[in-house]
Protein backbone atom coordinates (compact mmCIF):
# COMPACT_ATOMS: atom_id res chain seq x y z
CA UNK A 1 0.00 0.00 0.00
CA UNK A 2 1.16 3.69 -1.07
CA UNK A 3 1.36 7.03 0.47
CA UNK A 4 2.24 8.15 4.10
CA UNK A 5 0.88 8.72 7.16
CA UNK A 6 1.58 11.84 9.09
CA UNK A 7 1.21 10.45 12.92
CA UNK A 8 2.37 13.50 14.26
CA UNK A 9 2.16 16.16 11.72
CA UNK A 10 6.16 15.96 11.16
CA UNK A 11 7.31 12.10 10.99
CA UNK A 12 5.93 10.86 8.58
CA UNK A 13 5.46 6.90 8.26
CA UNK A 14 4.82 4.41 5.51
CA UNK A 15 1.74 3.19 5.44
CA UNK A 16 2.91 -0.16 5.43
CA UNK A 17 3.78 0.53 8.88
CA UNK A 18 0.47 -1.66 11.02
CA UNK A 19 1.82 0.36 14.44
CA UNK A 20 1.44 3.60 12.49
CA UNK A 21 -1.61 2.99 11.14
CA UNK A 22 -3.04 1.67 14.03
CA UNK A 23 -2.21 5.06 15.80
CA UNK A 24 -3.56 6.91 13.65
CA UNK A 25 -6.78 5.75 13.39
CA UNK A 26 -6.44 5.98 17.56
CA UNK A 27 -6.13 9.53 17.31
CA UNK A 28 -8.60 10.12 14.97
CA UNK A 29 -10.92 8.14 16.87
CA UNK A 30 -10.52 9.74 19.68
CA UNK A 31 -11.10 13.23 17.76
CA UNK A 32 -14.20 11.76 16.54
CA UNK A 33 -15.57 10.16 19.86
CA UNK A 34 -15.18 13.99 21.49
CA UNK A 35 -17.38 15.37 18.80
CA UNK A 36 -19.81 12.89 18.73
CA UNK A 37 -20.27 13.44 22.70
CA UNK A 38 -20.59 17.12 22.07
CA UNK A 39 -23.67 16.70 19.98
CA UNK A 40 -24.95 13.81 22.16
CA UNK A 41 -24.97 16.07 24.91
CA UNK A 42 -26.35 19.12 23.17
CA UNK A 43 -29.18 16.96 21.33
CA UNK A 44 -29.44 16.98 17.61
CA UNK A 45 -32.00 16.20 14.93
CA UNK A 46 -32.85 12.94 13.60
CA UNK A 47 -33.12 12.49 10.18
CA UNK A 48 -33.80 8.95 7.80
CA UNK A 49 -32.04 8.13 5.21
CA UNK A 50 -32.91 6.41 1.85
CA UNK A 51 -32.92 2.75 3.29
CA UNK A 52 -35.02 4.25 7.01
CA UNK A 53 -32.35 4.03 8.94
CA UNK A 54 -31.74 7.29 11.63
CA UNK A 55 -29.26 9.30 10.77
CA UNK A 56 -28.23 12.37 12.79
CA UNK A 57 -25.28 15.79 12.67
CA UNK A 58 -22.99 13.51 14.84
CA UNK A 59 -22.51 10.81 12.12
CA UNK A 60 -21.73 13.15 9.59
CA UNK A 61 -19.26 15.25 11.96
CA UNK A 62 -18.15 12.03 13.17
CA UNK A 63 -17.05 10.71 9.24
CA UNK A 64 -15.98 14.54 8.38
CA UNK A 65 -12.95 14.78 11.22
CA UNK A 66 -11.96 10.82 10.30
CA UNK A 67 -12.13 10.89 6.52
CA UNK A 68 -10.36 14.18 6.22
CA UNK A 69 -7.69 12.71 9.11
CA UNK A 70 -7.20 9.89 6.37
CA UNK A 71 -7.26 11.04 3.07
CA UNK A 72 -4.52 13.78 4.32
CA UNK A 73 -2.17 11.37 5.83
CA UNK A 74 -2.45 8.46 3.05
CA UNK A 75 -4.28 10.32 0.12
CA UNK A 76 -3.36 7.19 -2.35
CA UNK A 77 -5.79 4.63 -0.14
CA UNK A 78 -9.20 4.66 -1.06
CA UNK A 79 -12.17 5.01 1.37
CA UNK A 80 -15.21 3.84 1.78
CA UNK A 81 -17.66 5.11 4.76
CA UNK A 82 -21.06 4.59 5.93
CA UNK A 83 -22.33 8.40 5.12
CA UNK A 84 -20.40 9.21 1.81
CA UNK A 85 -21.93 5.46 0.47
CA UNK A 86 -25.11 6.20 1.47
CA UNK A 87 -24.60 9.95 -0.68
CA UNK A 88 -23.50 7.41 -3.74
CA UNK A 89 -19.79 8.31 -3.37
CA UNK A 90 -17.85 5.26 -3.23
CA UNK A 91 -14.48 4.91 -5.02
CA UNK A 92 -13.75 3.43 -8.81
CA UNK A 93 -11.43 1.25 -7.55
CA UNK A 94 -10.71 -0.11 -3.94
CA UNK A 95 -7.40 -1.45 -4.63
CA UNK A 96 -5.42 -4.11 -2.89
CA UNK A 97 -5.88 -2.05 0.55
CA UNK A 98 -8.85 0.32 1.69
CA UNK A 99 -10.19 2.39 4.87
CA UNK A 100 -13.55 1.22 5.87
CA UNK A 101 -15.32 3.76 8.11
CA UNK A 102 -18.51 3.93 10.19
CA UNK A 103 -19.02 6.80 12.15
CA UNK A 104 -21.06 5.88 14.56
CA UNK A 105 -22.39 2.71 14.28
CA UNK A 106 -25.02 2.34 16.24
CA UNK A 107 -27.32 4.79 15.65
CA UNK A 108 -29.86 3.62 16.83
CA UNK A 109 -28.69 3.30 20.83
CA UNK A 110 -27.64 7.20 20.29
CA UNK A 111 -30.89 8.04 19.38
CA UNK A 112 -32.17 6.26 22.24
CA UNK A 113 -29.62 7.36 24.58
CA UNK A 114 -28.57 4.17 25.24
CA UNK A 115 -23.80 4.37 25.86
CA UNK A 116 -23.80 1.48 22.97
CA UNK A 117 -22.70 3.25 20.24
CA UNK A 118 -19.50 3.36 18.29
CA UNK A 119 -16.63 5.21 15.99
CA UNK A 120 -15.31 2.41 13.67
CA UNK A 121 -12.16 2.73 11.83
CA UNK A 122 -10.71 0.09 9.36
CA UNK A 123 -7.66 -1.37 7.18
CA UNK A 124 -9.27 -4.12 5.09
CA UNK A 125 -5.94 -5.97 2.71
CA UNK A 126 -7.08 -8.29 0.21
CA UNK A 127 -10.51 -8.58 1.78
CA UNK A 128 -9.05 -9.02 5.34
CA UNK A 129 -9.89 -6.57 7.87
CA UNK A 130 -6.08 -6.18 9.30
CA UNK A 131 -6.20 -3.64 11.62
CA UNK A 132 -9.24 -1.62 13.12
CA UNK A 133 -10.54 0.53 16.31
CA UNK A 134 -13.69 0.46 17.83
CA UNK A 135 -14.15 3.62 20.69
CA UNK A 136 -17.53 3.93 22.61
CA UNK A 137 -17.07 7.33 23.54
CA UNK A 138 -20.18 7.01 26.30
CA UNK A 139 -18.54 4.83 28.63
CA UNK A 140 -15.14 4.80 27.43
CA UNK A 141 -14.68 1.42 26.00
CA UNK A 142 -11.95 1.44 23.47
CA UNK A 143 -10.61 -1.47 21.43
CA UNK A 144 -7.53 -1.48 19.17
CA UNK A 145 -6.12 -4.52 16.88
CA UNK A 146 -3.90 -5.17 13.99
CA UNK A 147 -2.81 -8.62 13.14
CA UNK A 148 -1.33 -10.77 15.93
CA UNK A 149 -2.55 -8.74 18.91
CA UNK A 150 -4.91 -6.81 20.42
CA UNK A 151 -5.42 -4.30 23.33
CA UNK A 152 -8.43 -2.46 25.36
CA UNK A 153 -7.58 1.30 26.17
CA UNK A 154 -7.47 3.49 28.64
CA UNK A 155 -7.92 7.17 28.05
CA UNK A 156 -7.12 9.89 30.80
CA UNK A 157 -9.56 12.84 31.56
CA UNK A 158 -8.11 14.75 28.77
CA UNK A 159 -8.25 11.76 26.15
CA UNK A 160 -5.20 10.86 25.92
CA UNK A 161 -4.63 7.10 26.13
CA UNK A 162 -3.47 6.49 29.54
CA UNK A 163 -2.96 2.79 29.64
CA UNK A 164 -2.75 -0.44 26.97
CA UNK A 165 -3.88 -4.27 28.23
CA UNK A 166 -3.34 -6.42 25.97
CA UNK A 167 -6.80 -8.77 25.12
CA UNK A 168 -7.53 -12.71 23.84
CA UNK A 169 -10.46 -14.56 23.35
CA UNK A 170 -10.77 -17.34 25.95
CA UNK A 171 -11.20 -21.16 25.68
CA UNK A 172 -14.79 -21.97 25.63
CA UNK A 173 -16.69 -22.11 29.22
CA UNK A 174 -19.42 -25.16 29.94
CA UNK A 175 -21.67 -22.65 29.27
CA UNK A 176 -21.46 -19.98 26.88
CA UNK A 177 -22.29 -16.44 26.80
CA UNK A 178 -23.84 -15.15 23.49
CA UNK A 179 -24.62 -11.52 22.48
CA UNK A 180 -26.87 -10.49 19.89
CA UNK A 181 -27.57 -7.38 18.79
CA UNK A 182 -30.08 -4.79 21.00
CA UNK A 183 -31.86 -3.52 17.84
CA UNK A 184 -31.62 -5.87 14.88
CA UNK A 185 -32.72 -9.55 16.75
CA UNK A 186 -33.98 -11.68 14.31
CA UNK A 187 -35.92 -14.96 14.75
CA UNK A 188 -33.02 -17.04 13.04
CA UNK A 189 -30.73 -15.15 15.84
CA UNK A 190 -33.30 -16.90 18.56
CA UNK A 191 -33.16 -19.95 17.07
CA UNK A 192 -29.49 -20.31 16.94
CA UNK A 193 -29.48 -19.22 20.51
CA UNK A 194 -31.84 -21.85 21.34
CA UNK A 195 -29.29 -24.66 20.51
CA UNK A 196 -27.42 -23.80 23.71
CA UNK A 197 -28.42 -25.25 26.73
CA UNK A 198 -27.78 -22.71 29.49
CA UNK A 199 -26.16 -20.32 27.42
CA UNK A 200 -25.98 -16.65 29.27
CA UNK A 201 -28.02 -13.60 26.79
CA UNK A 202 -25.89 -10.51 26.60
CA UNK A 203 -27.99 -7.86 24.23
CA UNK A 204 -25.07 -5.38 22.94
CA UNK A 205 -25.35 -2.24 20.45
CA UNK A 206 -22.93 -1.49 17.59
CA UNK A 207 -19.11 -3.41 17.05
CA UNK A 208 -18.72 -3.84 20.49
CA UNK A 209 -20.01 -7.04 20.20
CA UNK A 210 -17.22 -8.08 18.37
CA UNK A 211 -14.69 -6.54 21.09
CA UNK A 212 -16.71 -8.26 24.28
CA UNK A 213 -15.34 -11.57 22.28
CA UNK A 214 -11.63 -9.85 22.07
CA UNK A 215 -11.34 -9.55 25.20
CA UNK A 216 -12.98 -12.63 26.68
CA UNK A 217 -16.47 -11.52 28.61
CA UNK A 218 -18.30 -13.57 25.23
CA UNK A 219 -18.15 -16.64 22.97
CA UNK A 220 -20.47 -16.24 20.08
CA UNK A 221 -21.84 -13.47 18.10
CA UNK A 222 -24.64 -14.74 15.76
CA UNK A 223 -25.92 -11.92 12.67
CA UNK A 224 -28.68 -13.58 10.69
CA UNK A 225 -29.56 -10.42 9.97
CA UNK A 226 -28.63 -7.38 7.58
CA UNK A 227 -24.88 -5.27 7.93
CA UNK A 228 -22.91 -3.60 6.00
CA UNK A 229 -18.87 -4.04 6.01
CA UNK A 230 -18.49 -0.64 7.19
CA UNK A 231 -20.26 -2.06 10.40
CA UNK A 232 -18.06 -5.21 11.00
CA UNK A 233 -14.50 -4.51 9.92
CA UNK A 234 -13.31 -2.56 12.88
CA UNK A 235 -14.92 -5.40 15.24
CA UNK A 236 -13.68 -8.18 13.21
CA UNK A 237 -9.80 -6.52 13.24
CA UNK A 238 -10.06 -6.73 16.96
CA UNK A 239 -11.49 -9.83 16.78
CA UNK A 240 -9.33 -11.58 15.11
CA UNK A 241 -6.18 -9.74 16.51
CA UNK A 242 -7.60 -11.49 19.63
CA UNK A 243 -7.14 -14.68 18.01
CA UNK A 244 -11.13 -14.97 17.41
CA UNK A 245 -12.54 -15.30 13.73
CA UNK A 246 -15.71 -14.15 11.77
CA UNK A 247 -17.21 -17.34 9.17
CA UNK A 248 -20.31 -16.98 7.13
CA UNK A 249 -22.92 -19.80 7.73
CA UNK A 250 -20.70 -21.86 4.68
CA UNK A 251 -17.56 -21.71 7.32
CA UNK A 252 -15.65 -19.67 5.54
CA UNK A 253 -13.74 -16.44 6.48
CA UNK A 254 -16.44 -13.27 6.03
CA UNK A 255 -14.38 -11.41 3.68
CA UNK A 256 -14.73 -7.66 2.59
CA UNK A 257 -14.60 -5.40 -0.76
CA UNK A 258 -17.17 -7.01 -2.28
CA UNK A 259 -19.10 -5.62 -5.22
CA UNK A 260 -21.00 -6.18 -7.78
CA UNK A 261 -23.44 -9.04 -5.54
CA UNK A 262 -25.86 -10.56 -7.91
CA UNK A 263 -28.22 -10.39 -5.00
CA UNK A 264 -27.39 -7.74 -2.70
CA UNK A 265 -25.53 -4.65 -2.99
CA UNK A 266 -22.30 -3.42 -2.51
CA UNK A 267 -20.55 -4.10 0.43
CA UNK A 268 -23.64 -5.96 2.22
CA UNK A 269 -22.42 -8.82 4.35
CA UNK A 270 -24.18 -12.28 4.20
CA UNK A 271 -24.68 -13.96 7.56
CA UNK A 272 -22.18 -14.47 9.50
CA UNK A 273 -21.11 -16.13 12.73
CA UNK A 274 -18.48 -14.34 15.04
CA UNK A 275 -16.36 -16.62 17.26
CA UNK A 276 -13.96 -16.72 20.23
CA UNK A 277 -12.90 -19.96 21.26
CA UNK A 278 -15.57 -21.88 19.92
CA UNK A 279 -14.90 -23.29 16.69
CA UNK A 280 -15.67 -27.11 17.70
CA UNK A 281 -18.56 -26.12 20.17
CA UNK A 282 -21.76 -25.17 17.71
CA UNK A 283 -24.26 -28.05 18.02
CA UNK A 284 -26.00 -29.16 15.18
CA UNK A 285 -29.21 -27.11 13.87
Amino acid sequence: MSGTLNKNSTTPVTASDDAAVQQLFERLAIAAGKKVMEVFHAGCVVGVKDDASPVTEADRASEEIILEGLRAACPQVACVAEEEASAGILPADLGAAFFLVDPLDGTKEFVKRSGDFTVNIALVRDGVPEIGVVYAPASGRFFSGRPGMAEALQLDPDDRIAARRGISVRTAPPLLTIVASRSHRTPETDSFIGRFDGAEIVSVGSSLKFCLLACGEADLYPRFGRTMEWDTAAGDAVLRGAGGHTETLDGRPLAYGKRNQPHDADFANPFFIARAGVKDAVPPA
